[in-house]
């Protein structure tokens, strides 16, 4: 038996478990220890006993166990699915994991509302957000994904900053635009104005052959996933003063196309192509409009849309060799929402796991 210790920063950090050397279970819990690394929560700091060997290993050293860990199997998730679009966080192994974040103020004041926000990368945002100062809003989905936003609202009221206002939760489906003019004059009724749109509410079908694709499908999807950004946009700008920003969620499957998800590859295309219009349209009212094309990141899209076997091999393929957490991508929000992007519009990020891409 021995007892893992990580040498970081000066100091050893040990892991919880006390597990036997070399046993695939051992790698699969180090693997599970360390997915959140770089912010050990405390009930994964545990005190060595003195009955047990000290195994010392440097970060680079762990990343290179992990990593080994996770290729016994070739798997970085364990396969599993969901039957029911657009998935639920609380039920994926393992949920999205949520790092220690520094903030720095830097939404201070602000008024936010994301759609799509209950899960995956829109709480992500959320977090930081209200981290960062912001009054947040949030859309899900109505009957379908009640308790991912009761718990993103749960993270937003532990996380934000006392000026913050509470933050909301509006069940919506956003792909017609009267429910968009409703979900925003509630938030503005309740906070006043808003500051940031966040456009992030999505769904994707995977079909193996084009002819499979029913119209309804069709429709369904560019409904969820682009005109709801033409209609809430529409209806914040009435809202929205100078110096607002909105940022748009595309993909990075707008610029390397993917076989098999063919619609939503085309709506996601649509959102660059808006994004970039948007933003000549609002640069003389001074609001800035850009965009985030993620690679493959863990949400629950992925197991409510893919196979088991898909679903393990997620990201794989990726440079890093990894599928990317929400909270590696939120950060972008976060830039493109603050004064420190003052000089961005009509511009797209993409934290994709290092896979070049051509505007």
């Amino acid at each position: 038996m021995v007892r893992l210790l990580v040498a970081s920063c000066g100091r050893l950090i040990p892991i919880a478990q006390t597990l036997p050397l070399g046993s695939v279970a051992s790698c699969e819990k180090l693997r599970r220890g360390f997915a959140s690394f770089g912010g050990l929560s405390k009930k994964q700091l545990q005190k060595s006993s003195s009955t047990e060997t000290p195994f010392f290993l440097s970060a680079p050293s762990v990343f290179r166990c992990v990593k080994a860990s996770m290729a016994t199997n070739g798997n970085q998730f364990p396969p599993q699915t969901q039957t029911e679009q657009p998935g639920r966080e609380h039920e994926m192994d393992p949920t999205p994991r949520r790092r220690p974040y520094q903030a720095a103020n830097k939404l201070q004041g602000k008024v936010a509302l994301i759609t799509g926000g209950d899960s995956g990368i829109g709480r992500a945002v959320a977090d930081l957000f209200s981290q960062e100062g912001a009054t947040v809003a949030i859309t899900y989905v109505p009957g379908k994904e009640e308790k991912d936003a009761e718990d993103t609202l749960d993270i937003i009221r532990k996380g934000k900053v006392p000026s913050a206002k509470d933050p909301m939760k509006i069940p919506c489906d956003l792909g017609y635009d009267e429910n968009c003019k409703k979900v925003v004059h509630q938030v503005v009724s309740a906070y006043g104005k808003i500051d940031i749109l966040v456009n992030n509410c999505a769904e994707q079908y995977v079909v193996q052959n084009f002819e499979d694709i029913t119209p309804q499908q069709v429709e369904r999807v560019f409904r969820t996933n682009i005109f709801s950004f033409f209609y809430v946009t529409r209806h914040a700008l009435k809202c929205m003063s100078e110096g607002g920003t909105i940022i748009n969620s595309t993909s990075i499957n707008a610029y390397k196309g993917n076989s098999l998800l063919i619609d939503y590859t085309a709506t996601k295309g649509a959102i660059v192509a808006f994004t970039r219009a948007l933003a000549l349209h609002l640069a003389p009212r001074k609001i800035r409009v850009n965009g985030v094309a993620p690679g493959p990141i863990w949400t629950p899209l992925i197991p409510s849309s893919m196979d088991e076997s898909s679903v393990a091999a997620f990201g794989e393929k990726t440079p890093m060799g990894r599928a990317g957490q929400p909270d590696e991508v939120a950060t972008s929000y976060v830039f493109l929402a603050s004064e420190d992007s003052s000089y961005f519009s009509g511009q797209v990020l993409h934290p994709n796991g290092g896979t070049p891409v051509n505007a």
